[in-house]
């Protein structure tokens, strides 16, 4: 080897030692050090792409150092000297990305409006397929599931119309939510033959399976029933949203030729069609003109923190039902279409037989809690670990039951801090059978026998079936007051009587000692929380209110049933 050779070989490696070394977490902790990056990022003379990956660098050093917000303020200054607005959006993407394991990204806003702009760029200027590649970077940041679901906190909870403001304000997004309208008007229920009535749902029947069974048994009703993933041979037609889009913004796509030959004919036989979800299939179907079919959609609870309900076109869905006030004022802040649209909003809660979970319970279920679902991060079953741990310092009898899978710890870096967190609280609990997780179950009322306080330890509930069946059963109910709608006129505390929902842990095992002082005590409030919830919510009570949505006729709108 030449020896000018290996002297810039040499000179290299010690190059790379040296940003190794003047870039780790520890140096950049020091300002002197970072200060010195922030000059050599920001210098004059450096190409797009050679400040693209210093600032790239930077970012991920300060990161690493635990600096999210100095990460941001530097890389956007470096930022404001490259030239492209391709290339800006592209490295505050990967930025605003690489920042969620920190918390909400600091970046995040910056790179939605960088996205946005280039979307309302390519419109503009007639390109409909880059603005929707733009506008579908833009959504996945904005509904990134590590930050509404995989943690304890969401961004849109806390201010929706803020978080969501750039996104409402581009053009793209406001020629996406475009009401298109529909020929003639919805027709009235025929009074010359039966009804007929198309309920869709993409799987998950459990919610709409009373529903369902109940129209079906009605003579004046005809019922169809259609889940395309019972087939299979459109589902390729529901995962694929930059079509939706392109198809909305272009008025006319072979993509949506397809869905017209599928869903049209159905809409066509219907007098009524009832959405389950407002997700990919409410979209498609406001992609057909209903003409005068009447179009139902039911909103229960992860599509307010999702993409879909952004996509579907309110001026052809007549009637949206959710589960819960707070979900429909999280929604209609969320999704101002739904209420620009004129569309009808009603609160129907989920469709229960409370009566099936009636049975005995032996004196010493009033030791044991039972918290139904875990499967989620939002289901805190810490929160329900740390309620037993302020009880078993008063009375070692008492116990945890968890019912339903668990969380899948793979799902996100988040999911996994989570249930190894979770994991390590009950460690110790779980070999003495002060903690039991008891997985899935197909008979629920005969599994609650056994429990005699049911928990809602969650942060956010549309309405928690669990917690009322497991009060229907004779569980007395304690519920978090949960944290993504306490305050809020619409929250726990007015869905449930005052008496059930507390702040706290400790408030939690304060209720739970108080009602289960003695055992008197504890059937007393046993019998008054099955009543309630049985006259309240029960499916003898609410089917009333599914027929008068179904038949057009009015129905109460607010206090969750």
């Amino acid at each position: 080897m030449s020896l000018p050779r290996a002297a810039k070989r040499s000179a290299r490696r010690a190059a790379r030692f040296a940003v190794r070394v003047t870039t780790s977490p520890s140096a950049m902790r020091s300002r002197a050090v970072a200060g010195l990056w922030n000059a050599a990022v920001t210098a004059p003379g450096l190409s797009d792409r050679t400040r693209g990956k210093l600032a790239d660098l930077l970012h991920t050093r300060l990161l690493a150092a635990g600096q999210p917000e100095r990460a941001a303020r530097v890389s956007a200054t470096a930022l404001r000297r490259v030239g492209s607005s391709r290339l800006r959006a592209e490295i505050l993407t990967r930025q605003a990305v690489a920042e969620l394991d920190a918390g909400t990204p600091p970046t995040l806003p910056a790179a939605v409006a960088a996205q946005l702009a280039l979307a309302d760029d390519r419109l503009g200027r007639g390109d409909v397929a880059g603005a929707v590649r733009f506008l579908e970077a833009a959504q996945r940041q904005l509904f990134d599931r590590r930050l509404h679901f995989d943690r304890l906190t969401s961004p849109l909870a806390e201010d929706a119309g803020d978080f969501l403001a750039p996104w409402h304000a581009s053009a793209a997004v406001r020629a996406l939510s475009a009401p298109r309208g529909r020929q003639g008007s919805p027709a009235p229920a025929p009074t010359d033959r039966p009804l007929r009535l198309l309920m869709v749902t993409y799987g998950n029947h459990g919610f709409l399976d009373l529903i369902r069974r109940h129209f079906d048994q009605r003579p004046d009703v005809e019922l169809r029933f259609l889940d395309p993933g019972e087939d299979g041979t459109h589902v390729p037609l529901l995962n694929n949203r930059r079509a939706m889009m392109q198809h909305v913004l272009a008025g006319d796509t072979t993509y949506g030729d397809k869905v017209t030959e599928w869903l049209a004919p159905q809409v066509e036989w219907a007098d009524v069609v009832f959405v389950d979800w407002c997700a990919a299939l409410a979209v498609l179907f406001s992609m057909i003109d209903p003409g005068s079919t009447r179009v139902i959609v039911r909103l229960h609870s992860f599509e307010a923190f999702a993409a879909w309900p952004h996509l579907v076109d309110f001026s052809r869905v007549d009637d949206l039902i959710f589960v819960s006030d707070h979900l429909r004022d999280l929604t209609v802040a969320a999704v101002p279409a739904v209420t620009a649209a004129g569309t009808r909003l009603h609160v129907i809660s989920n469709a229960m037989d409370l009566r099936a979970f009636e049975r005995p319970k032996e004196p010493e279920a009033r030791f044991t809690l039972g918290l139904v679902g875990i499967k989620a991060v939002a289901k805190d079953p810490r929160w329900a670990v740390e309620v037993l741990r302020h009880l078993r310092a008063h009375d070692e009898r008492y116990r945890l039951l968890l019912f339903g899978r668990d969380l899948d710890a793979d799902a996100s870096p988040d999911s996994r801090r989570y249930w190894d967190a979770f994991l390590a609280d009950i460690a110790e609990l779980e070999p003495s059978g002060a903690v039991v997780r008891v997985g899935q179950v197909d008979d629920v009322p005969a599994a609650l026998t056994p429990v005699g306080v049911i928990l809602s330890s969650s942060v956010r509930e549309s309405f928690h079936c669990g917690l009322v069946e497991g009060a229907a059963s004779g569980a007395v109910p304690v519920v978090r007051d949960w944290p993504f709608f306490a305050g809020r006129p619409s929250s726990a505390r007015s869905l449930f009587p005052v008496d059930w929902v507390v702040d706290s842990p400790a408030d939690a095992a304060q209720r739970i000692l108080a009602v289960t002082a003695t055992e008197d005590a504890w059937r007393k409030a046993s019998e008054a929380a099955a009543e309630h919830v049985v006259a309240t919510w029960d499916w003898e009570q609410v089917k009333h209110q599914f027929d008068q949505v179904v038949a057009g006729t009015t129905v109460r709108t607010a206090g969750g049933s």
